[in-house]
């Protein structure tokens, strides 16, 4: 199995027309993801290859039974733009786009509670279930299917950890990059939960960073809830505090989200922390017994 995204994605794509949605929208259709929809205002009725346009999200659920979104629309319409997926039953939000002001993103978290809808992102690179869907911009030739889950803060440093895993032998079920936003549609905490229940995760590995404290609370809910066994690593020890890093969400502020702060959590909970992403691998191979 695999979570979020799977042979069973019926993928709409928001802003089909645009360089990167164009772009990307035939990385997925060359993986295998079923895009069976793209969404533009103003080009209804067109196609993109073989992909049919359609004016609005619900007129392509409508058409295509479309499950699962993924949204490459410019910042200033995101919002809007995740809104109208919510309001079309879209059940799966993967929010490609970066520079979205983290205010409109309160609201936005607010409706998809309320609906019962799981999004990943803003600013992230999707998520991919190697050879069953890739939905975003993650490079597909990098994975393999295998047992481990991949969840991370950090693009990246996805690549760099799958690299590590694969040098080992051990592909992923599902590999998310959660976005480096102070305010996200999915925390390590909404989806730990979910690699836990698939049978084909063995384990985990989650790649955090400084800033917030979702790492904290995400190793309390390993030590309390979680019999899989889950590594990882956190960057920005080097990172002076005040100091955004890359990210929105990687600042320390007033001495909190330290790394050394979630490596002591993490290693509290019982959770080997790699000193380098490439420890990840031989790490992980370990506590899965090899």
């Amino acid at each position: 199995m695999s979570i979020l995204v799977d042979n069973d994605t019926r993928l709409v794509v928001q802003g089909i027309t645009g360089r990167d949605g164009a772009f990307h929208t035939r990385q997925m259709i060359e993986y295998g993801t079923k895009v069976v929809a793209g969404v533009t205002p103003g080009k209804g009725g067109q196609k993109m290859d073989d992909v049919p346009i359609f004016d609005s999200v619900r007129e392509a659920v409508e058409g295509t039974k479309a499950n699962t979104s993924v949204i490459f629309v410019p910042p200033a319409f995101a919002t809007d733009a995740m809104y109208e997926s919510v309001e079309a039953g879209i059940k799966t939000i993967i929010c490609i786009t970066e520079g979205i002001p983290a205010l409109d993103m309160i609201g936005v978290y607010d409706a998809i509670q309320r609906n019962g809808v799981r999004m990943v992102g803003p600013n992230c690179p999707g998520v991919i279930s190697p050879g069953k869907a890739k939905v975003g911009i993650m490079p597909g030739p990098i994975h393999a299917l295998g047992p481990v889950g991949v969840v991370s803060r950090s693009g990246t440093l996805t690549y760099e950890v799958v690299d590590s895993l694969m040098q080992v032998g051990l592909g992923q079920s599902t590999c998310i990059g959660v976005g480096g936003d102070p305010i996200v549609g999915s925390s390590f905490l909404d989806l730990l939960p979910l690699f836990e229940s698939d049978p084909e995760t063995k384990g985990i590995v989650l790649i955090g960073e400084i800033g917030g404290t979702e790492e904290e609370r995400a190793a309390d809910y390993i030590a309390s809830h979680m019999k899989k066994p889950v590594v990882s690593f956190i960057a920005g020890r080097t990172a002076p505090p005040g100091k955004r890093m890359g990210h929105a969400g990687a600042i320390i502020a007033g001495g909190k989200g330290t790394a050394e702060e979630k490596m002591a959590a993490l290693k509290k909970a019982g959770v080997p922390v790699a000193e380098i992403p490439s420890e990840i691998g031989p790490l992980m191979k370990k506590a899965l017994g090899g």
